[in-house]
């Protein structure tokens, strides 16, 4: 037997393997299976060259737990380690300058890159004592026993080990009791070793035999050794893909819309499978699917560092042994082979996309409503993923045709281009509530989208400026670049955001041909029915829109609307969604109804004193002239501030005025069904009649029958 040291020059080496060097205690088991896993393969490298003679026989790496003896061991059948071997690659810690890599780096675990051939010390995060009992392949070499309690302190001797390979034994700390339970381990090898190239068995297969669980004389193999991405796409099938996935994702009952097969061997090696699940809304609740392998072994399934970000919507696998990791296998490093494989991921997953698109657009017109949210998330996130999807890129309308943006400006260019040589896109995010909104805008031969995905308002923002980017271009060329139809703006309006003839308009607007009088007479009496509420603010305004528009309906900002929506899913938009919400109240003047309600309402204040209180305003307003010019030609300060005064004073006797015939015009309304019936349609139009309203209006409805 023989004692020593282990080859560090510093004392806490231990303490930073437990403390620093690894960011999860559980991959110890990792660690270990994986040095097991290399042994098994490397003998399996001799033996196909002819560097060893013998029987493979039984290569399965195998873990056992003893409960009684506190110990946890885990024994693979690979290449062996002589005492020499034990020597230099256990007992020397693979690196220089020990001592000032230790100060360097121990309070960054994640620093700690390339570092190689530390896994084996993983152990001792869990363990007061690790045994090492291994037997060369060498038919010539001695086993040798390895034991050491966590510190630099070691003992060496020979000992009689009936089969070739290695057992390494872990006395587990009471601290890490939990590692000596059947079901904590078997869910880290299933985590961690769920598809390493070699057997791995743990315990005994289970069965039910008189209403409790027994074992089988078969082993429980944890692993599957050739999992689908280390095949060859032409050796698999459609349903073995799909039978994958369920393996990688057992609770997902939904079947896969399509699969990506990686296989790259230059300038960088990456194997993998990306599946495209079905993604409808919530960004979130679908990530983190995608497993990072390094040569068959789980790294993490965090992979935001090695793929953008919405290709973390997808779910699969990705195999590399050229992403640079940190030495404990959990970190990602940022290099230049990171950069290549995303970028090369990106450009494969467009590609795919760009070729199912080609070859049957009818199968992908079918899916696209599945796989909008992830490619509208591609484009926004990524300029050249923008320019890869724009081709394949659909909008939908509400009679359900899909179109390219290309395709639908040629479709509706004639149609829905205005006086001023925009072009509008007229949408609903709800067919249903919009219907008669839609309607007329089918009878003014136009159509419109169904944008009602998530990320649609986000969407249509990105066209609107990349059309306008287009548009701008050098001055000098850009009429000849882009031709005649590339003048003017790309908008998208929504079609209940006013009536159709304002939304695309052809021609100037009528003007409105009331004296104020009449025009406060229709002002008041509606304001006077508006609801009152701190979540949202009505104006009304009077237009002469058509005869046959709604007398009166509601309009909202398309701009402020866009920015509430957009501020659901964007930082640093909450503001906007803390806003009220703006509505115009527009009141048709050309339509009859509306005139045969102002005719009421001139009728019904015949007899009141009206009248009397616009001239009482208009002699106050003559007024105010008057000591206006007075004002400019007064020197003295004294003289300016009395005529200030004055000003101010008889600003709010006008204003007092007003406000008389302002609740006039408002009690009056009260008990004017016509009115209260006209404000409702305009609210129920924009589904916003509710509650105690909308029971008034249907029993308003029936009365007025």
């Amino acid at each position: 037997m023989s004692k020593g040291n282990i080859g560090v020059t510093s004392d806490n080496i231990f303490p930073v393997i437990k403390k620093f060097l690894y960011s999860d205690h559980e991959i110890f088991l990792r660690e270990l299976i994986s040095n097991a896993v290399d042994a098994t393969q490397k003998l399996k490298t001799l033996s196909t060259a002819g560097a060893f003679k013998g029987e493979l026989g039984d290569i399965r790496v195998r873990v056992r737990i003893d409960k009684d003896k506190k110990t946890l061991t885990v024994s693979d059948h690979g290449i062996g380690m002589t005492a020499e071997e034990v020597d230099k690659y256990i007992n020397q810690i693979a690196f220089s300058g020990a001592e000032e890599f230790v100060n360097q780096y121990k309070d960054k675990a994640e620093a700690i890159i390339g570092h190689f051939g530390l896994g084996f010390y993983s152990a001792f995060m869990v363990s007061d004592k690790v045994e090492i009992f291994s037997q060369s392949y060498d038919d010539n070499a001695k086993a040798v026993h390895w034991s050491c309690e966590g510190s630099p302190e070691y003992t060496m001797e020979e000992t009689i080990k009936a089969e070739r390979g290695t057992d390494i034994v872990l006395h587990i700390n009471d601290e890490f009791s939990q590692y000596l339970e059947d079901a904590t381990i078997e869910g880290l090898l299933k985590k961690y070793c769920k598809f390493l190239p070699v057997e791995i068995a743990f315990g005994m297969k289970k069965e039910w035999k008189d209403g409790k669980q027994v074992d089988t004389a078969e082993e429980n193999i944890i692993n599957n050794t050739t999992p689908a991405w280390t095949r060859k796409p032409a050796e698999l099938k459609e349903e073995d893909y799909k039978a994958f996935y369920h393996e990688l994702y057992p609770m997902q009952f939904d079947e896969p819309l399509f699969h990506i097969h990686l296989n790259v061997d230059y300038p960088f090696h990456l194997t993998g499978i990306l599946y495209f699940p079905k993604i409808k809304n919530n960004l979130d609740v679908h990530r983190n699917k995608i497993q990072l392998y390094c040569n068959q072994v789980f790294v993490t399934d965090e992979v935001s560092n090695i793929v953008p970000e919405y290709l973390t919507l997808l779910h699969g696998v990705i195999d590399s042994p050229d992403i640079p990791l940190n030495v404990s296998r959990s970190y990602l490093q940022s290099d230049n082979n990171v950069k290549k494989i995303s970028s090369h991921i990106t450009k494969k997953v467009a590609d795919k996309l760009a070729e199912l698109y080609k070859n049957d657009r009818a199968d992908f017109e079918k899916k696209w409503d599945d796989i909008k949210l992830f490619i509208q998330f591609g484009m926004l996130s990524d300029e050249k993923f923008y320019d890869r999807a724009i081709g394949f890129a659909l909008m939908k309308n509400v009679d359900k045709q899909y179109f390219t943006l290309d395709e639908y400006k040629a479709k509706v260019k004639d149609a829905q281009t205005d006086k001023n040589g925009d072009l509008i896109m007229l949408y609903t995010q709800d067919a249903d509530a919009s219907y008669t909104y839609i309607q007329r805008a089918k009878e003014k031969g136009y159509d419109v989208l169904l944008m009602d995905g998530e990320l649609d308002v986000h969407a249509m923002s990105q066209f609107e400026q990349k059309y306008s980017e287009a548009n701008l271009g050098e001055p000098e060329n850009t009429e000849a670049k882009l031709g005649e139809d590339k003048k003017g703006s790309l908008r998208f309006v929504r079609v209940d955001s006013d009536v159709i003839e304002n939304l695309i308009v052809k021609e100037d607007k009528a003007a409105v041909n009331l004296t104020s009088e009449e025009e406060d007479a229709l002002r008041y009496t509606f304001e006077g029915l508006l609801p009152k509420s701190d979540k949202a603010n009505y104006v009304v305004s009077l237009e002469n829109v058509s005869a046959d528009a709604l007398p009166v309906f509601l309009t909202q900002n398309e701009w402020m609307r866009r920015m509430k929506e957009m501020s659901a899913h964007q930082q640093g938009m909450s503001f906007y969604g803390q806003m009220p919400d703006s509505y115009n109240l527009v009141v048709n003047i050309a339509h009859p109804k509306v005139q045969a309600l102002l005719a009421d309402i001139k009728a019904n204040n015949g007899e009141a004193n009206l009248g009397e209180l616009y001239q009482q305003i208009e002699a106050l307003r003559k007024e105010q002239a008057a000591e206006k010019d007075n004002k400019s030609q007064t020197n003295t300060e004294a003289k300016l501030g009395e005529a200030q005064q004055d000003k101010r004073d008889l600003t709010k006797e006008i204003a007092a005025l007003r406000e008389q015939i302002k609740q006039h015009y408002a009690e009056d309304a009260k008990s004017n069904d016509k009115v209260s019936q006209l404000l409702d349609i305009a609210f129920l139009a924009s589904g916003l009649l509710k509650g105690e309203a909308l029971a008034k209006f249907v029993n308003r409805s029936v009365e007025l029958l």
